[in-house]
């Protein structure tokens, strides 16, 4: 798939399986929901993320946050030319649960788009909160 591949529903998982490294796959991001502006996506706990206490560490998150928020602006009919700025809030432990990340793109500028995430757990807890920007 070519980098500049708009992204959609039926399209979501082959485009995260193909366009991003290997080890950006093997954090597990599934059960994709997308449309224009907003894709969310479920970030399995798996022991290789943890830390002491079976939290998941905080890298893993953050990782999964930009790339579905790179999926979210595939979504758009601009394509991104990559992350510049993305800022992350820990509000609560990631205890080992699965987690659900739902990016909404909030508006475009010039050269760059803007992105908010939400990170919850199982029982809808606001578990981390990010911006990010992309440049075009």
């Amino acid at each position: 798939m070519p980098p500049t591949l708009h992204v959609t529903q039926a399209n979501a998982q082959a485009a995260h399986d193909q366009l991003f490294a290997p080890w950006v796959r093997q954090l597990g991001l599934c059960d994709f929901e997308v449309r224009e502006g907003f894709v969310a996506a479920t970030l399995p706990s798996t022991p290789e993320q943890q830390f002491a206490g079976a939290i998941v560490c905080g890298q893993a998150i953050m990782a999964a946050i930009d790339t579905v928020a790179s999926l979210a602006m595939m979504t758009t009919q601009r394509q991104t030319k990559g992350t510049v700025y993305q800022h992350t809030h820990f509000l609560r432990p990631a205890a080992a649960e699965n987690f659900r990340i739902e990016v909404e793109v909030l508006r475009f500028g010039k050269a760059s788009a803007f992105a908010q995430a939400h990170v919850r757990n199982p029982a809808g807890d606001l578990v981390a909160h990010a911006s990010a920007e992309f440049a075009f």
